[in-house]
C-alpha cells in the first residue's frame, strides 16, 4: 500500500512506494524536544522508495549514539518531515503525524526508553530497547 504525507500548510509532500520496515516510539532526549516532551513515533522506510517534493528545511547534529542526524521539517510551518541518522543512509524515518494516514502503524518497539520521564508508560507488549537499537532489515 502505498502512503502519502503532506506538512500542515501543504508545502512539502510525500509519496512513500513500500511498507515501513519498523515503526517506533523514540524517547530519547532529542525526540522529547521534537515531540514537546513525549516520545516521536515514527515510520522507518527504504529511502529508495520516498519521493519528496517541495522545500524541507533542516538541522543536523551528532546524537549521544555518535551518529550524525539530520532533522527535516517543512520551513514554512515548522511541521516536522523526517529524521535520517548518518549510520543507517538507507532508511529515511517519518513521522507519522506528517503521513496522511498512519492508522495502521502502531509502534512495535520503543527505544531510549532510558531517558523516558519517570510518568511514561510504555505499552508494555512493545520491544523496548534502553538505547539505540540494532538497524532493522529491509524487507524484501
Amino acid at each position: 500500500m502505498p502512503y502519502t504525507g503532506s506538512c500542515a500548510c501543504g508545502a512539502v509532500t510525500a509519496t512513500i512506494g513500500g511498507e515501513p520496515v519498523a515503526v517506533r516510539q523514540c524517547w530519547c532526549r532529542q525526540c522529547q524536544r521534537l515531540a514537546a516532551g513525549s516520545a516521536t513515533t515514527n515510520a522507518m522506510f527504504a529511502t529508495a522508495d520516498l519521493v519528496v517534493r517541495g522545500e524541507l528545511a533542516s538541522t543536523s547534529y551528532v546524537a549521544e549514539s555518535g551518529n550524525t542526524l539530520t532533522q527535516s521539517f517543512c520551513g514554512a510551518c515548522g511541521t516536522p518531515v523526517m529524521g535520517q541518522s548518518s549510520a543507517r543512509p538507507q532508511f529515511r524515518t517519518l513521522r507519522l503525524g506528517f503521513l496522511d494516514d498512519a492508522q495502521g502503524l502502531a509502534p512495535t518497539v520503543a527505544i531510549w526508553t532510558d531517558e523516558a520521564p519517570a510518568w511514561a508508560r510504555i505499552d508494555p507488549a512493545l520491544e523496548t530497547f534502553p538505547r539505540q537499537p540494532p538497524a532493522p532489515a529491509p524487507k524484501a
